[in-house]
Order: structure tokens, then sequence, then C-alpha cells
């Protein structure tokens, strides 16, 4: 087994100082920023005589309640579906995929391989979800996001993501080069910082003396170096028209410095769903699976909720972690603000295709990353860990943003959509799309009780419908990702209930001092 300390030394060999300060937080190693205030505090026995129903087994749902249990008040969650984790969702051999309007799909996957269908990564600057995993001893291991040995293909044509990101460096660097030697920036820096701009331009960029991108060994081989009289033979570097012309090539350069992507990240071992398990594990007692929810009434001394095929349940309040178009369509009480605002929450689409295959990736050398593609499938993504065993599973498609072919993509037939995933593994790893197999697709616009992957507030909603949201309705309290600053992510899921568990305590204290 490897130690901690040999894991640290490897982290900070690959990525440096900070890759080692966030593995030590991530695995509790350090203390936690005060940005993470932690879990609401809740006396124990403070919740004793009250009770919660909570309307979701997601994050949410699953967190809030076990954090309310833990106070001694008496909960109920309500779940529609048959699983727990809501868009935490792995799939496995045996599992059936229910999509609305299509064939329920079966997987098929050997034992020991899944798919995660929803959430996927653990960025370590999300301290809550970390939480978890450290108080319920859930393991983690590193969740590759970025492999320069991936591709990226632009016009069906395939370069590596060193090459694209490096050239394109390079060229950058020339060009900032040139403004400096022409006189264009003297206005703005003085003799001696122009002096040190061009000698960290020429690091950054590989440049030559003259400062211009010739080329480097940053960008990858034709011929790799070897032994003796083999210096290896370095790739020509494409030209700036070439980068220009697939804009998309860039794309790769920008990824990892989104916040909550950059490296390092991490994964539970055996899929995403093991926190949720492990949650789920304290509160089973109390959740009760396939009760489809179907209305919501708040009165002066309590809440009722009515259910599909099953009796009502009151309790003296209610934590609502449902999708907000999810909470628009039941029958409620609620305010016309309120209404109006969960009409206004629009959920993006987004799909995933998965395949089983021969790890035939890592013969290439790719271990783990993404491969990205201006097909509507978006991007190739490589497994992180069993590396070496015989098989894994290989996401063909994660089709998610606002591109017009990615959201057309996931209201594709399934065959379409495997077919296209399929060439585009084909073009990025020639002859090997003969070993892909067992294929199953999710579309979370599709999947029941969901509508879309998350909710995607414009920043006027954010001052409107938004705040309208995070206010209680009577004895109603409302969390899920979709209200926070964290959206599509655990981490926001979590500490929306947090912030709904602080106004729901207010308001228990608030209800005892009246009686």
């Amino acid at each position: 087994m490897t130690s901690r300390r040999a894991f640290l030394q490897a982290m900070g060999k690959a990525g440096g100082y900070s890759a080692v300060y966030l593995s030590m937080q991530a695995l509790g190693m350090l203390s936690i920023p005060r940005a993470f205030a932690g879990v609401p505090a809740l006396p124990a026995g403070s919740g004793k005589g009250k009770s919660v129903v909570i309307l979701g087994a997601g994050i949410a749902g699953l967190t809030a309640g076990y954090e309310l249990l833990k106070a001694g008040y008496s909960i109920t969650i309500l779940e529609a579906r048959n699983r727990i984790g809501g868009r935490v969702w792995t799939v496995r051999g045996g599992d059936r995929i229910i999509q609305e309007g299509r064939e329920d799909q079966v997987c098929q996957f050997d034992t020991g391989l899944y798919m995660n269908a929803g959430a996927a990564r653990l960025p370590t600057e999300h301290h809550g979800i970390f939480h978890y995993a450290r108080e319920l001893n859930v393991p983690l291991e590193v969740m590759v996001n970025v492999n320069r040995s991936a591709a990226v293909d632009s016009n069906k044509e395939i370069i590596s993501q060193r090459q694209a990101v490096n050239d394109t460096r390079g060229y950058i660097g020339e060009l900032l080069t040139k403004s400096i030697d022409r006189g264009a920036l003297d206005g703005e820096l003085t003799a001696t910082d122009k002096e040190r701009l061009r000698a960290y331009l020429t690091d950054w960029g590989a440049l030559s003396k003259s400062g211009t991108y010739e080329g480097s060994d940053r960008s990858g081989y034709r011929q790799s170096p070897g032994g003796y009289g083999n210096p290896g033979e370095k790739l020509s570097p494409l030209s700036l028209e070439q980068l220009m012309a697939h804009g998309s090539w860039g794309e790769p350069a920008l990824f990892e410095e989104i916040f909550d992507q950059q490296a390092p990240m991490f994964q539970p071992v055996g899929g995403m769903d093991r926190i949720a398990y492990a949650i789920y594990a304290k509160v089973k007692p109390h959740v009760r699976l396939n009760k489809t929810v179907s209305g919501v009434a708040s009165s002066d001394h309590g809440v009722t909720i009515t259910l599909d095929k099953a009796a009502p349940i009151t309790a003296d309040y209610c934590l609502c972690t449902l999708p907000a178009n999810y909470v628009a369509k039941l029958k409620h009480d609620f305010s016309a603000a309120k209404t109006a605002s969960l009409a206004n929450a629009y959920y993006a689409p987004s799909a995933k295709v998965a395949w089983e295959s021969p790890r035939f990736w890592e013969q290439e050398g790719v271990f783990g990353g993404l491969s990205w593609t201006d097909e509507p499938n978006t991007l190739v993504w490589y497994p992180s860990g069993g590396w070496g065993s015989s098989k894994g599973i290989l996401m063909g498609a994660y089709s998610f943003g606002q591109r017009p072919n990615s959201k057309a993509f996931t209201h594709m037939p399934h065959a379409e959509r495997f077919a296209i995933s399929r060439d585009v593994i084909e073009r990025i790893h020639p002859g090997m799309s003969k070993l892909l197999g067992k294929p199953v697709t999710v579309a979370w616009n599709e999947t029941p009780f969901s509508g879309g992957v998350g909710c995607a507030w414009t920043e006027d909603q954010r001052k409107t419908d938004y705040l309208e949201l995070c206010k209680p309705e009577g004895r109603v309290f409302f969390a899920g990702e979709h209200l926070s600053y964290v959206p599509f992510w655990q981490e926001g899921a979590i500490l929306s209930g947090y912030e709904a568990i602080k106004l729901l305590r207010e308001r228990a204290a608030s209800d005892r001092v009246t009686a």
C-alpha cells in the first residue's frame, strides 16, 4: 500500500507545490480554509419533538437529513426513484436505465466496471463533500482530469493536446515579444520591466534567442528519443494559421484553468455513488424509496405531503430538495412569486455514452484525461484507476453546454449517439472502435424526476428568481444545487442544505418559544 508520504512526493513531482497542498487538504492533513464554515451547529437533542419530511434522497436531502437526525429531529426522506443519490448515479452491470420516451436499457458491464452517469469528479476546493468522505471513511483515488497525451479533434483533424497547447503558447509568446521589441509596450512598461517580461516569455513560450517560435520538444516527438545515438525527432510546429483555423484546439489549455477543474481531482474508489451510499447507511431506516410526491401544503401547524398511491404524510416542517422544474409541477399553495420563480428555472440538457472495452488507450500512452472534439459528443473521457487491467469503461460522450450540436446530441436517438461516439473514437484511435461494446447512454433531460443536469441561472435571475426560491414558504424550506453559487456540483447541494438547516433551526426555536 502506498504511504501518504510517497503519495505526496509523487503528487509533488507531477504538479508541484499547489498539487501537494490541495492533496494534503483533501486527505485531512491540513486545516480547511475559513471559506468552508463547516456543518451548521445543531446541538445534540435540539430537534427533539420536531419532525421534518425531506423531499428527495439526493446529496442535499441525504446530508441535511443526516445532520438533522444527529440533532434529534425525527426525519422522513421521500424518494421517487428506486435508488438514492439523485444526479449522483453510478450505473453497473444489471442496472436498468429508464429514459422518458425511450426503450429501457439494461447495463451489461462486467463485474467491477461502472459508468458515472452524473457526478464524476471531486474538486479539492469542495470541502463539504470531502468532509463526508473523511467522516464516513470513503476511500478516494486521484482522478486524472487533464492529460496532454490525449487528443484534440477539430474538423476531423487530430493532434495531441500537447502540441495544440504548446504551439499556441509559443506563437502567443512570439507575438508579445515582437510587441516589446517594436516598442508597442513602451508606454506601459519600464525598460527593466520589458527585459524581465521578454525573458519570461522566452521561457514560457519556448522561444529562440531571437524571440521567434521554432517548435519545442514540449509539443512532442515524431520519433521518441532512445538510447545511444537516438536523440529523437521533434514534431514540426503547426503554423499560426493552422491553429487559428481550428479554434477549438485551444480548448484544453483553458479547461484546467477553471477554478473547479484544476488538478488534482479525486473520485471515490468504486464509483461516485460511494459517498452517497455511505450517508444513506446512516439514515436508511428513515428513507422511503418509490414514493412519488404529488403535492405540498403548509399551514400554521405543519405541512402535509401528498403522494401518488400512498397515504399523505404530515410533519412539523418540510425540506424540499427536488429540482425546481419538478417542484413547479406539484400541487402546492405557494405564493404567486414563488410559483413564477419555479416556472422560470431552466435545467440544462446533458448526455453521456459509455462503452466497455479493452484498455487500448493505455497501450498508446493515454492514462486518464479527456480528448476534445467539435463533434456533438464533445469529448472522450478515459478512466482513472484500474491501470493495466484488462478492461475499462470509456466515456465516449459527455455532451454538455450551450453549443447547438451538443444540445442536439441530448435529443438524438440512442443509435445515433452511439454512432457519433464510435466514429470520433475511431478517428482518435484508428482501428480500435471495433473493440467497443456494451454501450449505454443517459440523457439527464430524459431522466425521470430530473429534467436536466442542473439549473442554469442567468445573472439577472440570480437577483430575482434565485433569491425568491432561497426563501422559505411557511414551514417549507428549499435546498439543492440550484440554490447555490456552486451549481451542477454535489458541493452546491450540500452547502444549500446547510443554509436551509440554519433557517429551519431558527424557525424551530421560535416555534418552541411561542408554544
